[in-house]
């Protein structure tokens, strides 16, 4: 059972200048709202597109990219949720119908920024989308990431085969931590995610911790077992340290 929660901050839509959108009732694909009260810190991005169960198309993956680099940049947030708009689905992976209208060219650039967005959410979040249409082969990353993660022949074997995985198979192989039975609601994985964002809200943030560590390491500097090491390092030889 969740700790009473307090209410959140409205969703604020993000949207992508000189495109169209695809988001319920002619809203943004993208929105972001701040949790208050006790969840201050903790930031959520709604993806809402539900005609194409949340497919990584052009509007789609620049809503996205704006909102990261927006995020990157506001101190405020400590943790940050990803969630889907769209009951029953996280994200379909690549917009398959969007990619055969464009040429080879756009192809190219637009696989070019979504590795670009894959790195952006590999830095913020632990999120994992393997594409596995059958007859494509990975192009965000896939083929990098997975051998990664599982070793190389189990890989190639999800990639050659694109079979689709239960959240209980996901979570054998370890290609994501925690699985949960679905609520009648729909929304259980969302509340343990929320659940785990609490967690880690009041851990010490990478500022803080940069700071630690650097007064830790100037109380070291003067000291004759600092020389001492640096000196055995050089010299090839064990350090003989005296405590002072």
């Amino acid at each position: 059972m969740l700790r009473g929660l307090c209410l959140p901050r409205p969703w604020r839509p993000l949207w992508a200048r000189g495109c169209a959108s695809d988001g319920a009732a002619g809203g943004p694909e993208i929105q972001v709202r701040a949790l208050a009260g006790p969840d201050r810190g903790i930031t959520e991005i709604l993806m809402n597109r539900p005609r194409a169960r949340n497919a990584l198309g052009n509007v789609f993956v620049s809503e996205l990219l704006e909102a990261l680099a927006q995020l990157r940049e506001d101190r405020q947030v400590r943790v940050l949720l990803f969630r889907s708009g769209v009951k029953g689905v996280f994200c379909a992976g690549a917009d398959l119908k969007e990619r055969e209208q464009m040429s080879e060219a756009e192809v190219g650039v637009f696989v070019q920024r979504l590795r670009g967005l894959m790195n952006d959410i590999a830095s913020s979040a632990v999120l994992g989308l393997i594409e596995t249409t059958r007859g494509l082969l990975p192009g965000a990353g896939g083929t990098q990431r997975l051998p990664r993660c599982l070793g190389v022949a189990l890989a190639k074997e999800l990639i050659f085969t694109g079979r689709r995985l239960s959240g209980t198979q996901a979570h054998g192989l370890g290609l994501v931590n925690h699985t949960v039975a679905q609520n009648e609601e729909g929304d259980a994985a969302y509340h343990r995610a929320r659940a785990l964002a609490q967690e880690i809200l009041p851990q010490v943030d990478i500022a803080s911790g940069m700071a630690i560590e650097g007064i830790c390491y100037a109380q070291n500097i003067p000291t004759r077992d600092r020389l001492e090491g640096m000196a055995a390092f050089r010299e090839k030889r064990p350090p003989k340290f005296v405590g002072e």
